[in-house]
């Protein structure tokens, strides 16, 4: 039994408007990322556009800038995950039950 083309154009149409709308919605959501028990704060869009970084005075220690170095990172790290975590939350929706090739899927 051959697949039905129309149908699923169709439902690939439906999934192409389902992520452009996702997409739209992840610019305009907000993650944060923090570290160090939130001496580090960073704030992301959900398509990772970074938007502020922020970090508590008793973080600096001018005598330990590796250290504020980490933290920034690891902030930034989990604004990241963050983000992919809410991307795929709300991709899986918009997909519908389109199968994706593998590694293409979410």
């Amino acid at each position: 039994m051959q697949p039905d083309l129309n149908k699923m154009m169709q439902e690939m149409q439906k999934a192409q408007q389902g992520m452009l709308k996702v997409q739209q919605e992840l610019a305009q959501a907000t993650v944060q990322g923090s570290s160090g028990g939130g001496a580090v704060t960073v704030t992301c869009s959900g398509a990772m556009e970074f938007k502020s970084v922020k970090i508590k005075p008793e973080a600096v220690d001018p005598s330990d800038v590796d250290t504020l170095e980490d933290l920034v990172l690891m902030a930034i790290k989990d604004a990241c995950v963050k983000a992919q975590e809410l991307g795929e939350q709300k991709m899986k929706p918009a997909l519908g039950n389109i199968k994706m090739p593998p590694g293409l899927g979410f």
